[in-house]
């Protein structure tokens, strides 16, 4: 079995950005997930009005949060390729009763991954829904955010 090596740095272990001049662009995608836990009586209030807040529409305004950070996770991330993002879709609902699901799926063509592009959208996604409702109550609680899979690259990981 090889052994696994951090590839953010260089051979004298400082920090670098991962040279991908050498691969060929293929079709890369992938999903990642985030959770927002709200107290019960904040989620009952969320549903009664329709995940409506004073500040507007939680669903669509956290759609286009994600979608923002999706195509600018190369100015958060140090490391992270500008990628051209062929497509981004987030989809949020109710998972269970306290709890709202946002699934982030990032597809693209190029010589790197976007799992930090997905990951990242999913959780601003999230960090919006926290400040869309935060009013309500401070107990609500984000997380876990995490990788369900990768197509594309070296190996395939999970389910996309």
């Amino acid at each position: 079995m090889p052994r696994k090596t951090l590839t953010h740095l260089d051979a004298h272990g400082r920090p670098a950005m991962v040279d991908v001049s050498g691969k060929v662009a293929t079709p890369r995608e992938a999903i990642a997930t985030c959770r927002v836990r709200f107290p019960a009586e904040v989620a009952r209030q969320l549903k009664r009005n329709g995940l409506r807040s004073a500040k507007g529409g939680i669903v669509e305004t956290a759609i286009i949060a994600g979608t923002m950070a999706v195509k600018r996770t190369h100015e958060l991330i140090p490391f992270c390729h500008p990628l051209p993002i062929d497509g981004c879709r987030l989809a949020i609902d109710w998972d269970g009763d306290t709890t709202l699901r946002i699934d982030c799926h990032v597809l693209t063509v190029h010589r790197t991954g976007v799992e930090m592009e997905a990951l990242t959208g999913a959780t601003v996604a999230a960090l919006t829904v926290y400040d869309m409702c935060k009013a309500l109550s401070h107990a609500i609680v984000l997380g876990p955010a995490k990788l369900l899979g990768k197509r594309g690259g070296k190996r395939d990981v999970g389910q996309v």
